[in-house]
């Protein structure tokens, strides 16, 4: 059959995808065969196809026209693992030239990379690694010596640990904010397929959902009722962080904190989740409220996500 035999075959998702429309194919047809039900990836090779074949393109582009992403906000990364060594990773990463120190437990920003006991962390030498404020390709390349670092010495993930994401929003403002949250609300379930079972949903005390056992059209009436950022943060989350997104940070570090995603110490999952999250923001500043993770993604993290969410489906 040929529809196996291209489903089969030993080439890429989108040569297998210009094949099924070369043979009629719809999009939606596509993305339930080859996408995981990602429409966005398919309608982007359905693009190259029509392009290369010469059709019409009728329909108007995924994205909004004219918004176009840079990756320029400051970022910080919180990395929680087990299995530790801490004096092999101080030395690995002096070897790498990253200055690295062992603190106590506090929330102070420093110029260098910092360990710090978390006790909500299951396992033996369980710690987190904290970054200084980063930004940029010279952010992400200090990331990547770290996940090297943690890999070499042996650091282990389990399910109580997590990795949180902090992103610079000095430039915010409370309806930013409001379109931030409300996008949340609107792609949390699909961002819960990307997740593990631990880290969807309210299963997690230390990621809650943002609609709070609510509906999502009472949540995010909520939020629009919001008179400024301290009334989001005490009103609507009852001063709370343990959420998936997370405002409290802003009064004391001018970021917001991205908290869901499961711990690792792989760049490539960690670096292509700073991303998405950089994305996010970057669109609620810029356009204003989504309702579909594809409208703010390229085709690589569209591509990511839809290989991540068949790993873990569930």
């Amino acid at each position: 059959m040929e529809l196996q035999r291209i489903l089969n075959s030993n080439i890429t998702k989108i040569a297998k995808g210009k094949e099924l429309y070369s043979l009629g194919y719809t999009r939606h047809q596509v993305a339930d065969l080859l996408c995981n039900g990602n429409f966005g990836h398919a309608h982007n090779i359905w693009r190259k196809w029509a392009q290369g074949a010469n059709q019409m393109i009728v329909e108007a582009p995924i994205s909004v026209a004219g918004y176009n992403f840079v990756f320029d906000r400051t970022f910080g990364v919180e990395i929680e693992a087990y299995n530790v060594n801490k004096t092999s990773l101080k030395n690995t990463l002096n070897e790498l030239g990253i200055n690295i120190v062992e603190e106590y437990y506090n929330h102070d920003t420093r110029g260098h990379w910092k360990i710090v006991r978390d006790a909500s962390i299951l396992g033996n030498a369980s710690c987190e690694i904290v970054s200084p404020v980063l930004k940029g390709a010279d952010g992400l390349e200090q990331l990547k010596k770290v996940c090297i670092a943690l890999n070499k010495i042996g650091a282990k993930i389990n399910k109580t640990c997590g990795l949180h994401i902090h992103l610079g929003v000095s430039d915010y403002d409370t309806d930013n904010f409001k379109n931030l949250l409300k996008s949340y609300i609107n792609v949390e379930n699909e961002v819960d397929k990307m997740m593990p079972s631990t880290r969807r949903g309210n299963s997690n005390k230390y990621c809650k959902s943002l609609k709070m056992n609510k509906t999502a059209t009472l949540m995010k009436r909520k939020i629009d009722e919001a008179t400024g950022i301290e009334n989001l943060a005490d009103s609507v989350f009852s001063g709370g962080r343990y959420f998936k997104v997370n405002i409290q940070c802003y009064r004391r570090q001018k970021t917001i904190e991205f908290r869901q995603h499961s711990g690792s110490v792989q760049y490539s999952k960690i670096k292509n989740w700073i991303l998405i999250c950089a994305r996010m923001v970057d669109y609620a500043k810029k356009i204003g409220e989504f309702d579909n993770l594809n409208t703010i993604l390229n085709e690589s993290l569209q591509e990511y996500v839809s290989d991540r969410q068949v790993d873990l489906v569930a």
